[in-house]
């Protein structure tokens, strides 16, 4: 437990603990139970504290380290009138300054128990400096290193987010995928970042600030199943996961033996599956463009947020994710039928609604296409208690109570069999990400008579999976067949 303190956290326990010890001095009458917890509490601020010390030995090591770079270029102003110091944070309040150059990860001892936090330090600072990123893109890329458990995504952003790369990203997007114009700095920033995230046939990876799935996160989407789920981050082909229905409790007597109460556990996979988008321009837009790769980063974020968005609600799972719909579907008990053949009426939202267990409806929302929900807009004509909203009024936010959600990939007509409205706790649709946009180069595109048309083209791919850990935590509503 101590070992997975951060330093701050660590200070923030003694203080609890000398607090508590505080306390304890302080009150009268004490039982036997205090006495017994004095030697515990000092147990473990000798355990914390020397967790502390351990970390701030890594801090200053990794401050040895860093100064060994460039010795003689320490105290080098920058721009903004503070120095480069070349500490990392693990010391918590005490550090004051920043890496140098938080990318040069050579002097990285792998494998040595200081290693990691130093990565995610070098993570952070890179964050805060990289090129080309927006406030929301650094607090974006925070979060996908804060969340991941490994380091993977601290060195993958350290690989990919340096002005050398950034640069080299750039050109390579100007010069139709040639390296000769890169300098000796940018060549080595490619081949450092092909290593982690690309393979063998020739692609570049997408800048991390540039990365579609950054952007997403930092702009928002308008896949408003996206903003829903969890979001998860995948580092190989598959996301595992832990899965329950919910703990079922039981009432014991006294000295009785408590009942077996243990939930069933599931072990959820989330396969991570390929998409891949195109994008052509003429070579006078690509010389003309002032910001030509971070047009292109953009195009791809909008095209990849239109294919999940689609995805993510009627998906089939297989080559692709599986949407929540297709997933929720499979689960006979979860579908509700609507009381009348062909039929839509205002007692099947009731009904749905009350369908789902209370442990899943108190945050749950509702998920439809705009046209059913206009439908559910006319069922009342007469301000009666099933008004939703007037024709002159801006759809509702909440549908009985709770967040409503448009899905156009959803049915939009009342037909036998179609799924209009689906209503649960999406915190059990998993969305698993895989950071690492790849993008390849075409130097020519040909017409149908096998001739060039003056244009290039750039071919990206990405990798996300979904699916429904629990389908109980769900109820989809569809009309009844005749």
């Amino acid at each position: 437990m101590t070992v997975a303190l951060t330093h701050q956290q660590a200070i923030n326990r003694e203080k609890d603990i000398q607090d508590e010890l505080e306390r304890l001095k302080g009150k009268k009458d004490k039982t036997p139970a205090d006495h017994q917890k004095v030697p515990e509490l000092l147990d473990e601020f000798r355990e914390v504290h020397a967790h502390r010390l351990d970390l701030e030995h890594d801090a200053a090591l990794a401050e040895v380290r860093s100064a060994a770079e460039a010795p003689t270029e320490r105290g080098e102003p920058r721009e903004d009138g503070t120095q480069i110091i070349d500490r990392d944070r693990s010391a918590g309040p005490a550090f004051v300054g920043k890496f140098r150059n938080p990318w040069d990860t050579s002097t990285v001892r792998f494998g040595h128990p200081g290693a990691e936090s130093e990565l995610r330090h070098r993570a952070e600072d890179a964050i805060e400096r990289m090129p080309y990123a927006s406030d929301k893109v650094r607090e974006a890329a925070a979060r996908f290193v804060e969340r991941d458990d490994s380091t993977a995504m601290a060195e993958q952003l350290l690989a990919s987010s340096s002005p050398e790369y950034s640069r080299a990203f750039t050109k390579i997007v100007r010069h139709q995928g040639q390296v000769a114009a890169l300098t000796g700095d940018e060549q080595a920033a490619l081949q450092r970042a092909m290593a982690i995230g690309t393979d063998s046939a020739g692609g570049y990876l997408v800048p991390f600030q540039l990365d579609p799935t950054v952007i997403l996160t930092a702009n928002g989407s308008f896949n408003q199943v996206r903003q829903l789920a969890r979001v998860v981050t995948a580092t190989g082909d598959k996301w595992h996961g832990v899965s329950s229905a919910g703990v079922t409790g039981s009432w014991d007597a006294e000295g009785d033996q408590v009942s077996d109460d243990s939930p069933t556990l599931a072990q959820p996979e989330i396969p991570v599956f390929k998409g891949q988008m195109f994008v052509q321009a003429s070579f006078e837009a690509i010389q003309d463009a002032a910001n030509l790769a971070q047009e292109i980063a953009t195009m791809f974020a909008f095209e990849k947020d239109r294919m999940e968005s689609i995805a993510f609600v009627t998906g089939s799972g297989t080559g692709q994710p599986k949407g929540v719909v297709t997933a929720v579907a499979a689960n006979a008990p979860s579908v509700i039928d609507t009381a009348a053949v062909s039929t839509l009426a205002v007692g099947d939202v009731y009904k749905l609604d009350e369908s789902l267990p209370a442990r899943w409806a108190a945050n749950g929302s509702w998920l439809g296409h705009r046209a059913i929900y206009n439908k559910l807009r006319q069922f009342d004509t007469n301000g009666g208690s099933a008004l939703w909203g007037q024709l002159a009024e801006s759809r509702k936010a909440e549908l009985l109570g709770r967040p409503d959600y448009v899905a156009e990939a959803m049915a939009g007509a009342v037909a036998d069999e179609a799924k209009v409205l689906l209503f649960g706790d999406f915190s059990n649709y998993v969305i698993a990400d895989r950071i690492g946009t790849t993008v390849e180069y075409v130097p020519n595109l040909f017409g149908a008579n096998g001739r060039p048309t003056g244009q290039r083209g750039w071919l990206a791919h990405f990798r996300t999976g979904a699916d429904v850990v629990n389908p109980g935590a769900f109820r989809l509503l569809q009309i009844k067949k005749a």
